[in-house]
């Protein structure tokens, strides 16, 4: 099975993607499964994994609706909030969806990182980590450092790093995003996705060599059975189209990747860490 690993569907008219505004009008509208079809046919594509886009509960719920109805959809990432006293009693009515495959962790959104260090935090982490949970871990490279120590204290979180962790491409800066990158992917639970890259680039004047040396790092740091493609669809319409996307990490990967590692990145990952 070829899948996308990450992507979002959203109808504006359901009123809670704050970030969603018309100042951004390429992504201030519709985009729903038959907008994506073309493309996941055009890449041979059997289905996707659709990330909350909303923080809200009420958000994972109408995904899962979404994914009842569209067999497209392989799997839901859904929202919890952790600090909500409710999180337990939302988990456990996403759960009895076959579609529900996890939840994200949306760090990149807090003004302070080191709340995920919380007692509350890793208490509830290790909960979900003790049930097998997936958890998609939104984090901006310059968040790692308290990442780090989250996966120090929950060492059995089964995680994935969204967007190879934003590093700053549009500066060229690898340091010290290339040195967590490693400490993090000595973790074994721990993958990461190929995604969102092309818009922590220049949205108007990225070049597809830019983007090498940081899919060949976190190529050697994760190796190929812990890396995903992911689309991130249609975010990525503010700096290059699907084809696009799928170009620059196709001229990213080593001359000595083969049908095999392939075959791991476009699909057989997200099957085995999502359980599909």
């Amino acid at each position: 099975m070829r899948i996308d690993a990450h992507q979002h569907y959203w109808k504006i008219d359901r009123g809670d993607y704050g970030w969603l505004t018309p100042d951004i009008p390429v992504l201030h509208k519709d985009f729903l499964p038959d907008d994506l079809k073309p493309r996941l046919d055009a890449h041979r594509l059997d289905g996707s994994v659709v990330v909350q886009a909303a923080p809200t509960p009420e958000e994972t719920d109408y995904l899962l609706a979404l994914a009842a109805r569209d067999e497209s959809i392989k799997g839901v990432v859904g929202y919890l909030d952790l600090a909500d006293d409710r999180h337990a009693e939302h988990y456990e009515r996403f759960v009895r969806h076959p579609k529900f495959v996890g939840f994200r962790l949306m760090i990149q959104d807090m003004p302070d990182a080191g709340v995920i260090l919380a007692p509350s935090y890793i208490e509830a982490l290790r909960s979900y980590a003790q049930r097998g949970a997936a958890v998609d871990l939104l984090v901006k490279s310059d968040q790692l450092e308290p990442l780090i120590e989250l996966v120090e204290q929950v060492p059995g979180l089964r995680g994935v790093i969204d967007h190879i962790a934003k590093p700053r491409i549009a500066e060229g800066l690898m340091t010290p995003w290339d040195r967590q990158i490693a400490q993090l992917a000595s973790h074994p639970n721990l993958y990461c996705k190929l995604s969102g890259m092309v818009t922590e680039a220049d949205h108007a004047d990225w070049k597809a060599e830019q983007f090498i040396p940081y899919v060949r790092h976190a190529l050697d740091c994760f190796g190929p059975d812990r890396v995903m493609f992911g689309s991130d669809w249609p975010v990525c319409l503010l700096a290059a189209g699907y084809d696009e996307v799928v170009d620059v990490l196709e001229r990213a990967l080593p001359d000595t990747w083969g049908t095999a590692e392939r075959e791991k990145l476009y699909g057989r990952n997200a099957q085995a860490f999502y359980r599909l």
